[in-house]
């Protein structure tokens, strides 16, 4: 078994966590409650063991998951809902006064209070585990918890399993979906973090995601729910090859080795397909060319950036269904010769597939495409724009210092985060400066010899 434990964090965190265990379960064939009630064992049973651990009742389940929040009301919230008593009692860590969108309560003050009990608990689902491959953690870096509380998490687990998977489901904050003004000062002081210890970064946002609800599932007002349920079905997709049998396997190690060409550029984003609206599903043939033509479609990614802007260094697709992998691999070779232009030059064969026999319920077939792209560096100037539009006037600031930070702490995140940007810049202009020493060097030795 290879095992993933998740950890959520914050408000956001939780409730994206949540949808992600209503999810499985569905796919798992398991109630609310953990209970098995599927009607296919031995392909629902054999691999329940990665999210899941079998409790002291027969066929019931308990999710390898550990909720975090430092005010109460979340983890209440949880507690009271449908996926109550899916949970074991001791996984809930809660604080009392919450960190109040302020990066600094999340990680130094209040935040380093309750560290200890959260790695008490992730020690203990350690343990059960028997042979971990990784965490996930879920959280967004606008707030205070997911922030500060999160990254620090991130530096105990990564000194803690240094040989272990990493991978973060990050959402970040978006210019038009902003309920925090010190959004970019959060936002800057975690990707400090993020940069130097994760190993996969999953980066999401709110308006790309509306943008998604609004445009192809044409609800007309979507709710944090439907946003949630889009990030759940990209979350299970990227997992889905350790959990049920298939041709071509992948997991988190393997993801990582085919895209993160240097260890700073980790940060990622997804996809899902096939997403439509509920009025349209019955007129839609749902064929492995649909898909991925919908899973490089800008529309679907679900951060506010436009590829078509950047490069692709790699892109991972993981399909479900009854594909052929004949049909997978054409399609491949058909996008990297169609848009050779935006696949880097000196990546060859950059696309990284996995195949797996079984669908997600309701569909016939589907598929999560993860791409690295250096498009993704608009994100990063667009929180580091806010940022440092406040940080000249030093505003907001006391808020910080007031919990013990200092404003170096700042500047070297700022710096960190303009060396990302310019990282992912150079990376994208490697190729066009290559051409250029090839047609100089093929000039050098047209030259007849004496």
């Amino acid at each position: 078994m290879r095992e993933l434990i998740t950890v959520q964090i914050g408000q956001a965190g939780n409730a994206v966590g949540t949808a992600f265990w209503q999810t499985c379960l569905a796919e798992h064939g398991l109630s609310d409650d953990g209970t098995y009630i599927g009607n296919n064992e031995d392909v629902q049973l054999s691999k329940i063991g990665v999210f899941f651990n079998p409790s002291g009742t027969e066929n019931k389940y308990v999710p390898r998951s550990v909720q975090v929040d430092l005010e109460p009301g979340t983890l209440d919230h949880i507690r009271s809902g449908p996926t109550g008593k899916l949970y074991r009692p001791d996984s809930f860590v809660g604080g009392e006064s919450g960190a109040g969108n302020n990066f600094a309560k999340g990680y130094y003050t209040e935040g380093a209070e309750l560290i200890e009990n959260v790695m008490d608990v992730v020690r203990k689902e350690a343990e059960r585990a028997e042979g971990l491959q990784g965490f996930q953690l879920v959280h967004s870096l606008g707030g205070g918890t997911g922030s500060g509380l999160g990254t620090n998490l991130l530096t105990k687990l990564r000194e803690e399993f240094p040989d272990r998977m990493l991978a973060t489901w990050s959402i970040l904050p978006s210019p038009k979906v902003s309920d925090t003004v010190v959004e970019p000062y959060n936002a800057t002081l975690s990707f400090h973090q993020l940069v130097e210890n994760a190993d996969l970064s999953f980066s999401l946002d709110n308006e790309a995601l509306y943008d998604i609800c609004q445009r192809t599932l044409k609800l007309k007002e979507p709710k944090y729910t439907d946003l949630n349920t889009i990030i759940s079905y990209a979350m299970s997709g990227c997992s889905t090859t350790l959990r049920f049998p298939g041709q071509l396997n992948s997991d988190l190690r393997k993801l990582g080795v085919n895209m993160v060409p240097f260890p700073r550029l980790h940060f990622f984003s997804v996809g899902f397909a096939p997403l439509v609206s509920p009025g349209s599903k019955a007129y839609q043939q749902v064929s492995v060319p649909e898909l991925v033509q919908q899973g490089f479609d800008p529309r679907n990614i679900m951060a506010a950036i436009d590829p078509r802007l950047g490069k692709y260094l790699t892109v991972a697709a993981i399909f479900r269904g009854k594909v052929s992998s004949r049909d997978v691999e054409q399609e491949m070779i058909n996008i990297q010769t169609k848009s050779a232009t935006q696949f880097v030059e000196w990546i060859p064969q950059n696309i990284l597939t996995s195949l797996c026999d079984i669908p997600p319920p309701g569909l016939r077939m589907s598929a999560t495409f993860i791409a690295n792209t250096t498009s993704i560096q608009e994100l990063f100037k667009r929180t580091h724009e806010s940022f440092a539009l406040m940080f000249r006037r030093k505003a907001f600031l006391h808020w910080y210092t007031g919990e013990g930070m200092d404003e170096m702490e700042f500047s070297e995140a700022e710096s960190n985060l303009l060396d990302l940007i310019s990282e992912y810049q150079q990376y994208e202009a490697v190729g066009a400066e290559d051409e250029e020493l090839g047609e100089y060097v093929e000039e050098e030795e047209a030259e007849p010899l004496e």
